[in-house]
């Protein structure tokens, strides 16, 4: 009976989260903020409809295991190398000046000590859910602020257990700090553990299961890497969410990464949707009618202080411009999933009184309500403060340029990451004189250690601009990950010098117009490229010629992303449908008596005929894919694609060239 019940409230609260997403849809309101609606209205503290939530709670928790481990299959080994140093330094900072700043708050407010480390430690976490999912919705997790606010996730997750462990110590139930010290050693071995386990078996084990050649097989042992290393972590001290985490870097860089991918996002979703309407129903209207203002200054000293200590881990520890830490503060200003995790293991330590956790819980159920719109809006408020600071108070990070070339000739590329370094190398090996500017203080050090012509700056204030003299610029090569930030750059040039080229990346097709309108001449979109690429290839399994499939790419281009955007607009004419119905080719020959020597362009095959020049033979040489201009002349061997009718009537046009 009492399983039953159980199954009943988790229906019940799948059939919420269900409405949650749908409201959430219909009113184009972030997701999150539905779940966590419907979670309220429904929970014991209104509709009752689902009186014990605890009951669901651990079904609802599988969802952030899922996620961590979706985060490791995104996060493979190489970046992970990069980001020790933010995570250590920006995420080991945030954690305990945190949880400091508001112990030390909760303490001088009357509450006993070890209520006010638990405050703190509650408050120090963030919710990684919801912080990675918005992150990734807006295109920022590869941005800079994106990259330090997963950073300060990693280590706030793995920050949860010594906090957890330390519970029982201000419980008065442990023998004192050599009981902790103990433990937390006894962390970091099973931490390293762990990590080697599922480093030597997840990779090899993929191997094995995918030489089987069974969907059903891989799906089951994809559920089984997730959830068997996120137990094997608990089994060991360690959280459920660690494990998953470390599983999934394991497995990134196999090349089953991407399958294991797709079988996980689904239930991954199915699941955080349950757990953000689980949490939802911890919330409490009586707590609002009683005292709203203090939950408001709840609320507002958590938004506000955890947004000032990752500015400053950012600004002070890790070097990054204020735009950046700015960005990431208001990205992490919310309390998280593990808070809840932290808080019911203290209140059932007899730690936290009742009224004291339903005023934890109504402030962090807030501030996850408010975080969706502070991290869709956070680029545009950090940009607006960081330019007003520095009109107020100068810039502090000038940027120092490093035997720099003369302006005039020279191209600007902003961004030292991948696509810049392979922009860079191209314009050494053509001699082409540059200056790379990036927000990365190890990427200007490193490049100073090379010689490369490079400053250390932020290319969206217009100071860093004008000292780059984009106007004298022959080309200006935006090659970042941040789309708005490439936005700004892109509009402050154009502002700046209404003639110098202009090429940006993106990831998004969807920036494409965007980048157009504020100025950029020439988009690269890594989406729509890669899309070309597929229709390149999908034409080779036809045998379609690769000078053709060259015309129709060129084709695609030239009409715009437009045409991956809308399918029905391609650019297929009819001769390439007739290609692709009729491959055949054959050698036409021009007459040797012609009396008129026309270009290709002139004789408009493809428009007359239907038919396609491939080749031009001509002698002992040859001329592949033969441009507009080229003239034939008598005695010409011309290779020709096309059905049997689009050749005859190649020849006819051929032959009437001998009776002008």
């Amino acid at each position: 009976m009492e399983t039953a019940h159980g199954l009943v409230e988790a229906v019940v609260l799948l059939a919420l989260a269900s409405a949650g997403l749908a409201l959430t849809e219909r009113i184009r309101l972030p997701s999150i903020v539905g779940f966590l609606v419907v979670g309220a209205i429904a929970g014991p503290g209104m509709l009752g409809l689902v009186s014990e939530p605890d009951r669901v709670r651990d079904l609802a928790e599988i969802g952030v295991v899922f996620l961590l481990f979706e985060i490791g299959l995104e996060l493979p080994i190489e970046r992970m190398r990069l980001l020790w140093r933010p995570a250590l330094l920006g995420g080991g900072l945030q954690v305990a000046g945190t949880l400091a700043l508001f112990a030390a708050l909760a303490y001088a407010l009357g509450l006993p000590g070890p209520q006010a480390l638990v405050v703190g430690g509650c408050v120090a976490m963030s919710s990684t859910a919801i912080v990675l999912r918005l992150l990734s919705d807006e295109g920022q997790i590869d941005a800079p602020s994106g990259q330090l606010s997963v950073a300060v996730l990693l280590m706030q997750d793995l920050a949860i257990v010594p906090l957890l462990l330390g519970v029982p110590l201000l419980a008065g139930r442990a023998e004192g700090l050599g009981a902790i010290g103990f433990e937390i050693g006894r962390m970091v071995v099973a931490l390293a553990v762990v990590g080697f386990a599922v480093w030597f078996l997840v990779p090899r084990l993929l191997d094995r299961v995918a030489q089987n050649r069974g969907g059903e097989l891989f799906s089951l042992f994809a559920l089984l890497i997730v959830l068997g290393s996120a137990l094997a972590a608990e089994a060991l001290g360690l959280t459920l969410a660690v494990g998953a985490f470390l599983a999934g870097v394991a497995a990134s860089g196999s090349v089953y990464a991407h399958q294991l991918f797709s079988e996980v996002v689904p239930l991954r979703g199915v699941l955080l949707g349950i757990f953000f309407t689980a949490v939802g129903m911890f919330f409490s209207p009586s707590l609002v009618a009683e005292a709203p203002g203090v939950l408001v200054g709840d609320v507002l000293a958590i938004l506000i202080g955890k947004t000032i200590v990752v500015l400053l881990a950012g600004m002070l520890l890790l070097r990054q411009s204020l735009r950046v830490s700015l960005t990431a503060g208001l990205s992490l200003c919310q309390m998280g999933e593990f808070s809840f995790v932290l808080l019911g293991v203290a209140a059932e330590a007899g730690i936290v009184e009742p009224l004291l956790q339903q005023r934890i819980v109504g402030a962090s159920i807030v501030s996850l309500v408010i975080s969706p719109f502070l991290i869709r809006y956070a680029p545009d408020l950090a940009s607006a403060v960081a330019e007003r600071f520095h009109d107020v108070g100068g810039a502090k990070h000038e940027p120092t340029e490093r035997d720099a070339p003369e302006p005039g000739s020279r191209v600007v590329v902003v961004g030292y990451g991948p696509a810049g370094q392979t922009l860079i190398r191209l314009l050494r090996s053509l001699d082409v004189p540059f200056i790379a500017v990036d927000t990365n203080p190890a990427s200007a050090l490193e490049a100073g250690r090379t010689g490369e012509a490079m400053i250390y700056g932020d290319a969206t204030r217009p100071q860093v601009l004008r000292q780059l003299r984009v106007w004298e610029a022959r080309l200006v090569a935006v090659a970042i990950s941040d789309p708005l930030a490439t936005r700004r750059i892109v509009s402050r040039v154009r502002a700046m010098a209404p003639d110098t080229p202009i090429l940006a990346r993106t990831r998004y097709v969807r920036e494409v117009d965007r980048l157009s309108m504020a100025g950029a001449n020439v988009v690269v979109a890594e989406e729509f490229e890669g899309s070309i690429e597929l229709v390149a290839r999908a034409l080779e399994t036809f045998e379609v010629p690769a000078g053709a499939i060259a015309r129709f790419t060129e084709a695609l281009r030239e009409e715009g992303y437009g045409a991956i955007r809308a399918p029905a607009a391609l650019p297929i004419d009819p001769w390439l449908i007739e290609l692709l119905d009729h491959t055949d080719t054959e050698w036409v020959e021009v007459p040797m008596h012609v009396t008129r020597q026309p270009t290709l362009g002139e004789l408009d095959l493809r428009a007359r005929t239907g038919g396609s020049v491939l080749v031009v033979e001509r002698g002992a040489g040859s001329q592949p894919n033969p441009p507009p201009d080229f003239g034939i002349q008598p005695g010409d061997r011309l290779l020709v694609l096309g059905g049997a009718e689009n050749l005859l009537r190649v020849r006819q046009l051929l032959d009437s060239l001998r009776e002008d």
